[in-house]
């Protein structure tokens, strides 16, 4: 269950991430402001990857950084439109859309990763749509 521990502080502070994105980003260009917050994350993502050694960075295989690259552009994507979408929604609806990220990502590892989805899968994915839904239009 440690995977569950992990997950569950994610969600905590990405939680966090919108409530303090969003009162940073009111007289901000959002797209200034996703700049900014990518260069924390950058200098603190850098300084605990190299407190780990620099060995593991030189053992990074070329098929790795190649993903790694491609999801870095997917995220940073995601989160240019998620600070436009903070600047001109209510947090509070944002935050629960952009979590249909979930959803998506099931769908894609079906698609992509052949993974199998359960019944609890399709359920907790419509209970994820509906409840978005519930909230986007409160």
């Amino acid at each position: 269950m440690s995977w569950l521990y992990w997950a569950c502080l994610s969600a905590l502070f990405a939680g966090l991430t919108a409530v303090l994105a969003k009162v940073g980003v009111k007289d901000v260009d959002a797209n200034v402001a996703t700049a900014i917050r990518t260069v924390v994350i950058l200098v603190f993502a850098w300084a605990i990857a190299l407190a780990g050694g620099r060995e593991a960075l030189l053992t990074v295989p070329r098929k790795a950084w190649l993903f790694l690259v491609l999801s870095g552009l997917a995220t940073g994507a995601s989160w240019l439109c998620y600070f436009r979408a903070l600047q001109k929604g209510e947090a509070s609806k944002v935050a629960p859309v952009d979590k249909l990220s979930v959803v998506v990502a099931m769908a894609l590892a079906v698609v992509f990763l052949g993974e199998r989805l359960t019944w609890q899968h399709w359920l907790g994915g419509g209970l994820i749509v509906s409840g978005t839904l519930v909230l986007a239009y409160v």
